[in-house]
């Protein structure tokens, strides 16, 4: 099972588990022929239907994803109610983590991100790049991608230890308008003639165990 984009070791707070991957991962330096290309044989802990433990919920309730996802206004108000809602627990993810966040990557406030993503997902033939010299499908990837960061920093904040990968993804790509936003914008990306656009949906847009929700898997 592939592990979460961004967490080679697995599981966070998993001190032991990460050990192992480590070991296994250095262990592949004593072979004496290559490449080498193996998969580890364990999910991280969490992420097995029978573990234990009550599960995780977000800390905050949204509405249900918004199902009109050509109107920009519509995706702009949804977006921002989302975020504004958040706004506390990431304040508080920033105070449990002295300040660290994954957050402002783009250089773009939450407010510019979401109007520019709103303004994709409604017309994306027709959207520009708000960074010189980047194609418009990296720049909305980009600011997604702050905005993801956003959501999961926020959604983690609480302090109960129960926050697992594929919860965390499974809510924020199942339950929110953002995932709704991002899913519609990979399913468009992968029917596009644009090879840049075509790369970047096909590798880089959705994450491999949430592509169930897209058109093209």
């Amino acid at each position: 099972m592939p592990f979460e984009l961004g967490r080679p070791f697995g599981a966070p707070n998993e001190p032991d588990f990460q050990r192992r991957v480590l070991r296994d991962c250095l262990a592949l330096l004593e072979r004496t022929r290559g490449p080498v290309l193996e998969d580890f044989p364990d999910p991280p802990p969490g992420d097995r239907p029978d573990a234990p433990g009550e599960g995780w919920a977000c800390p905050v309730n949204f509405d249900p994803p918004i199902a009109e996802l050509a109107d920009a206004e519509l995706i702009g108000h949804a977006l921002t109610r989302e975020v504004a809602m958040l706004a506390p627990w990431h304040a508080e993810s920033l105070r449990l983590h002295g300040g660290r966040s994954g957050f402002g990557i783009s250089g773009l406030t939450p407010s510019e991100i979401i109007a520019h993503i709103a303004a994709f997902a409604a017309a994306p033939e027709q959207a520009g790049s708000p960074f010189a010299d980047t194609h418009p499908v990296i720049a909305f990837k980009r600011m997604a991608d702050d905005l993801r960061y956003y959501y999961t920093e926020a959604a983690i904040a609480r302090p109960d230890g129960r926050a697992r990968d594929i919860e965390i993804a499974d809510w924020l790509w199942g339950e929110t308008t953002l995932g709704a936003v991002l899913v519609a914008v990979r399913d468009w990306a992968m029917e596009s003639t644009d090879t840049v656009t075509q790369r970047i949906a096909q590798n880089a847009m959705v994450p491999t165990h949430q592509r169930h929700r897209t058109r093209h898997g």
